[in-house]
């Protein structure tokens, strides 16, 4: 089968490689759509982030859905044909962590299209792949295989939402408008925020913020000073997602923050300075927000129902054969926001 295979930095090649049979308890995905993601790109370009390297061929890829092809013994959750998004999330479910409730934290976590590991994890970017039966979430009927692909990113900002607390009624700051930043914008406002303020460097993702809900926006690069109008009083803001993972962002927003107020680190970056004074006066609550659990499977449903409207974010979608094409697409924040694979 085909499949997109990062060797290393910018060496990316749709090549063939080999399949598996599914096991007991496992069934086989024929996959349609994939998304390009943050760590996709990271990959691709630079061969890896922070400490994780690329240091052997990866295929990339965790945002992923297609119709079940194969069933291995035992399964009785979904059949040949049905449609599905794969949960890129393949905990141990024995470790303290997985019985104590918090498989994003498993201590044997396999997580599609990862280096973490050595061998690393394959990804999705594969014409077929297998996976356990509970990975292999059922869609509702209506649901596009694409806007199902979106299923990782949207679980990504409902758990950010759950580590944030109530939003109804909130002031809320979302910095950065990639993928992840404009699903918060989404998420934040279906939760009943009363007010969204988004911020980025760029004027492209911007106008896909305003239009999905946002009320203000500020290009911090046009505009550095843009926050500072928050300043006034300790702060405006109840809720901040950081989705940019840049220590400048955050920094920005501490000081437009109420006392008590709540940020959500939803970005990965590197070492940050962090005004702990400032921190400790205001009371802020700084958390930190990784991956998801329950939340895939309320993406998935909440998606069938139409409760985001994640088509604006969908800025093309690229064949298999032409991945180098769709991943230099995916990496011009001024062309695109979310570039899908058609596998």
């Amino acid at each position: 089968m085909k499949a997109a295979i990062i060797h290393a930095a910018l060496d990316l090649r749709v090549s063939e490689t080999g399949e598996q049979d599914p096991g007991p308890g496992e069934v086989e995905v024929r996959i349609r759509a994939g998304g390009i993601c943050g760590s996709d790109l990271h990959y691709y370009q630079h061969g890896g982030f922070g400490t994780i390297r690329v240091r052997e061929p990866i295929i990339p890829g965790h945002e992923i859905a297609g119709t079940v092809s194969r069933v291995g013994p035992g399964v009785t959750a979904v059949a040949v044909g049905d449609a599905v998004a794969v949960n890129p999330s393949r905990p141990c479910n024995h470790c303290r962590f997985c019985l104590a409730g918090q498989p994003r934290h498993c201590l044997d976590m396999r997580f599609m299209g990862s280096a973490m590991r050595m061998p690393h994890v394959q990804g999705g970017f594969r014409e077929r792949l297998v996976c356990s039966e509970a990975q292999a979430i059922k869609l509702p009927p209506g649901l596009s295989i694409q806007h199902a692909a979106f299923a990782e990113p949207l679980a990504v900002c409902l758990h950010g939402a759950t580590q944030a607390g109530p939003l109804l009624g909130s002031r809320v700051l979302v910095t950065g408008t990639g993928p992840i930043g404009a699903l918060s914008i989404l998420v934040a406002r279906q939760a009943g925020a009363r007010e969204i303020v988004a911020t980025d460097l760029a004027d492209a993702p911007l106008a896909i913020a305003r239009g999905l809900g946002a009320d203000h926006t500020v290009n911090m690069r046009a505009d550095p000073t843009g926050l500072d109008r928050f300043h006034a009083d300790k702060g405006y803001f109840d809720v901040v997602f950081e989705a940019s993972g840049s220590g400048a962002a955050l920094a920005a927003a501490i000081p437009a923050v109420r006392p008590g107020a709540v940020i959500v680190q939803l970005g990965i970056g590197g070492e940050v300075a962090i005004p702990l004074n400032v921190l400790v006066a205001k009371e802020i609550q700084l958390r930190g927000s990784f991956r998801f659990d329950q939340e895939f499977a309320w993406a998935v449903e909440m998606l069938g129902r139409g409760a985001f409207d994640v088509a604006p974010l969908l800025t093309e979608i690229v064949p298999l054969d032409e991945a180098v094409r769709a991943f230099e697409l995916a990496g011009d924040r001024s062309r695109a926001m979310k570039v899908q694979l058609a596998i």
